[in-house]
């Protein structure tokens, strides 16, 4: 069977797929010591080194031959971070991402051009951003090689493929190129695609049924004895002030579209990230005991099975949070595996029909750490920093993409002088608007402003000056609770709560400032908002 290296290794996904297809892995490397250990481990017998590709890809021929082995097939995964969306809006720098690309392009091109080359196959996976950054073909002097000709990079079988049809309970798309024949779905429509549920209800509660034989959600001619199982007999409970915050964000994120809280576990999984968070969009949460308002975090066995590493895989990291991202920067083996079979079937090598567990060579004993039966408290809120930003709006109120928003503005940073601003905003990205109108009453209805006026007073009465506002919204929730305090926070939810009680959401009025038509809710919010304001300001209300 055909000879593997992977560059870039990781947790090790990309060669654990083609390990279940029948090849042989034989090198690897990363300069991350837990993936280099995570893979040495899970891969005894190929030689897995502790470097950095950019400098392997720049030895002297007889040094960079000795160290990398011909192989038939190099598969690489370069850091995707600079590429991804969620970093910085995907605006962030693009040129150490591209370096490491080019890295590895080298390494594939010095191996095609050595003389009585063995290399067939090769692979690079990115995020599906990487596209653009990626050349059709590269000359080999582009590469730093002094050698005419051209690697062709972009093949027809190059494209984004989506993991949940190949058989990974996670829809996670990603880019491969390279010289590899297209792999065949395995799935072609989204209601035979894997559920998270299937994973989790085939891996079973943490901290249960221990005794049982759980078989492999993903390979189910393998079984283990459940309390076996590493990282996965724990609880990581989410704190109340996280998972608010984490709600708020996936479902009250002013322009960006709602995201299911706590998880939809009948679908296949949202991307699994390589940060393990409880309080962000990406945060991935499970309920934990519903009935409370209870929620927790995945195991890192569960992530791993809906990323389709086998039962026995173990990841090797001094903390939950490095064994997540393990698995988190992982190329799920089932997708890998699909690449690796396409080969296979092209040059008519077989694959291997059961799995095999894996061996392992354990000769320090103290070096894996196993999650299981480990307590770990609930994270407690901290103050925040006394020059905190605040911006957030009226909570759940979103009218054609308009919303009424509440943030903070520092007069005098020395002094730390605060002012609290108000504004109408409206959409977002380059038709992003924000409007102050002038407070005036005479198009609401008479009603509303007997109500508006009561609640205003009544308000009033419990808000602090502009800069001790700010001293509540630094302190814990828990702290602003057990004081019976307003911030920020307690301001736009009682708003929200004065909107639910006295106004319809679907009252269709709108009031026009200048050229500009706010739906009547809307307006309403503001003017309440800005009168409060006002007061915390200690300005003169109209």
């Amino acid at each position: 069977m055909y000879k593997v290296a992977d560059f870039f290794c990781g947790g090790g996904g990309f060669s654990e797929g083609f390990k279940l297809a029948g090849f042989k892995i034989v090198f690897a490397i990363d300069k991350w010591q837990p993936a280099v250990t995570t893979h040495e481990a899970n891969h005894p017998k190929a030689h897995t080194y502790l470097g950095d590709v950019i400098t392997i890809s720049n030895l002297p021929d007889d040094e960079f031959h000795k160290l990398v082995p011909d192989t038939e097939v190099i598969i690489g995964s370069p850091p995707c971070t600079s590429f991804s969306n969620s970093n910085r809006s995907g605006k962030a720098d693009k040129s150490l991402g591209i370096q490491l690309i080019e890295a590895y392009l080298k390494i594939v091109a010095r191996k095609l051009l050595k003389e009585n080359s063995i290399l067939k196959y090769w692979v690079l996976e990115n995020v599906p951003n990487v596209v653009s950054y990626i050349q059709d073909s590269y000359s080999y002097r582009e590469l730093g090689i002094e050698h005419d000709g051209t690697l062709q990079v972009k093949y027809p079988s190059s494209k984004v493929y989506n993991a949940k049809y190949f058989g990974v309970a996670s829809n996670r798309k990603r880019y491969f190129c390279g010289n590899f024949p297209e792999p065949e779905p395995l799935i072609t429509e989204d209601k035979d695609t894997i559920s998270v549920n299937e994973i989790l209800r085939n891996l079973k509660e943490p901290n249960h049924n221990l005794n049982t034989r759980i078989i492999d959600p993903n390979y189910t001619d393998f079984s283990m004895l459940s309390k076996d199982i590493t990282d996965h007999h724990y609880i990581v409970e989410v704190a109340q002030f996280e998972w608010e915050k984490a709600k708020r964000h996936k479902q009250d994120k002013g322009y960006m579209g709602k995201m299911a809280f706590p998880e939809d576990l009948s679908k296949p999984s949202r991307t699994i990230m390589a940060t393990m968070s409880a309080c962000s969009r990406e945060s991935i949460i499970y309920p934990y005991i519903p009935e409370e308002k209870r929620y927790r975090l995945p195991t890192v066995r569960e992530i791993a099975c809906i990323m389709s590493y086998p039962l026995d895989y173990r990841f090797y990291g001094q903390s939950k949070g490095i064994k997540y991202k393990l698995v988190g920067n992982s190329v799920p083996p089932k997708m890998s595996f699909a690449i690796a079979r396409a080969i296979a079937m092209n040059d008519g090598l077989s694959t291997p029909k059961t799995y095999t567990p894996i061996t392992f060579i354990d000769d320090k004993p103290n070096k894996f750490i196993n999650l299981n039966f480990r307590d770990f408290p609930l994270n407690k809120e901290k103050p925040k920093r006394e020059n905190a930003k605040f911006k957030y709006h009226i909570p759940y109120l979103k009218i054609n993409t308009y919303r009424v928003e509440l943030s903070n503005k520092y007069l005098d940073d020395t002094n730390l002088k605060i002012e609290w601003v108000v504004e109408i905003h409206k959409s977002q990205g380059p038709k992003a608007t924000k409007t102050i109108p002038d407070i005036n009453m005479k198009d609401i209805a008479k009603e509303d402003q007997l109500n508006i006026d009561k609640f205003v007073k009544t308000m009033k009465s419990k808000l602090p000056h502009a800069n001790k506002f700010q001293k509540y919204y630094c302190m814990t929730g828990e702290e602003r609770k057990q004081k019976n305090l307003i911030g920020p926070y307690e301001l736009l939810s009682e708003i929200r709560t004065f909107i639910d009680d006295k106004l319809d959401l679907n009252d269709q009025r709108t009031i026009l400032y200048n050229t500009e038509r706010f739906p009547y809710p809307i307006y309403i919010g503001y003017i309440i908002l800005k009168k409060l304001t006002m007061h915390i300001n200690k300005k003169v209300l109209p």
